[in-house]
């Protein structure tokens, strides 16, 4: 009989290339927010993928890009502070655009890495297949990798064929995680990330990047429902202004589709209450981005 295998993963890439859609679907479930807006993973966020053979612990890392602020320095150093300590690396391109400045970016800082680095080509389905040659030969010019493989990780193509040879790689080891755990994040986190999520998705351009969430309290209330409050934050009032809506409509639409979600992550009814604060600038003061949740000791 072989021994078990277990390890960790880094998935590192430019932003909205589809670390959290893959993330999303090798746990089988959501536990990274998805949005077609580029750095929506702020957190390292790690998922488990668990067999009879092995368990995969995923990292999924912000996409690194040039920072703006001090929110921006914490995402990249947050995804630059993961290829530590891993078994494999999966540098993650979109398909469907050239290899740029931040693809390159990311290979300088993998030359210096002697651990064994995947190049995963994504959303396959978007282009034509003599295209793909093409791809990889440009990426190989750049770095040697220790595999190539092309994906989509909406359809799920060669998505297995990924799983097996990152087990291939996987070093003896431990079953770190309960085989039905899928995520190390305790539920404040995923719940204020589901929250987020919609609100990227229901609002206009410039809300996104100036929003966090907090979970002040999950408890059973009386009725048996899990009673949810949250503070969505925004840096301008008239930011506060767009998430309300008109007559409140806004924010009702963010709560309903937020709770549907909740819900299924945590498998019981939710009561759900959210509020919307104006904190200033608060992406460039250290002190509010640990109180939301981004904390230098969590890299």
């Amino acid at each position: 009989m072989s021994e078990y295998k277990s390890g960790f993963v880094a998935i590192v890439g430019r932003p909205n290339v589809g670390k959290s859609t893959l993330l999303n679907r090798v746990v089988g479930q959501k536990i990274a927010i998805m949005s077609d807006k580029a750095q929506t993973t702020r957190n390292k966020i790690q998922g488990i993928h668990t067999t009879d053979e092995s368990q995969i612990i995923f990292i999924d890392t912000p996409g690194i890009h040039k920072p703006k602020h001090r929110l921006g320095d914490f995402m990249v150093d947050s995804a630059l502070s993961s290829l530590r300590g891993v078994d494999v690396i999966l540098l993650m391109v979109n398909a469907e655009e050239k290899r740029g400045p931040g693809d390159n970016f990311i290979i300088d800082k993998l030359k210096e890495n002697k651990t064994p680095i995947f190049l995963i080509i994504n959303k396959i389905d978007k282009i034509h297949p003599e295209k793909l040659l093409e791809i990889m030969n440009d990426y190989q010019s750049q770095l040697e990798f220790a595999e190539i493989i092309p994906i989509s990780a909406t359809e799920g193509n060669n998505v297995e064929t990924l799983l097996s040879e990152i087990t291939k790689r996987l070093p003896e080891g431990p079953q770190y995680y309960h085989e039905d755990q899928v995520t190390d994040h305790p539920e404040y986190f995923i719940v204020s990330e589901l929250i987020r999520e919609k609100v990227l998705e229901l609002t206009r351009e410039e809300i996104p990047h100036s929003v966090a969430v907090v979970v002040e309290s999950m408890k059973r209330n009386e009725n048996d429902k899990v009673q949810v409050q949250a503070t969505i934050i925004v840096e301008r009032s008239s930011q506060k202004g767009i998430i309300i809506g008109k007559g409140g409509k806004m924010l009702k639409d963010i709560g309903i589709k937020a709770r549907k979600d909740i819900e299924i992550m945590l498998g019981d009814k939710i009561y759900l209450e959210l509020w919307v604060k104006v904190q200033k600038d608060w992406r460039d003061k250290q002190n509010y981005l640990t109180d939301y949740g981004y904390k230098k000791d969590d890299y």
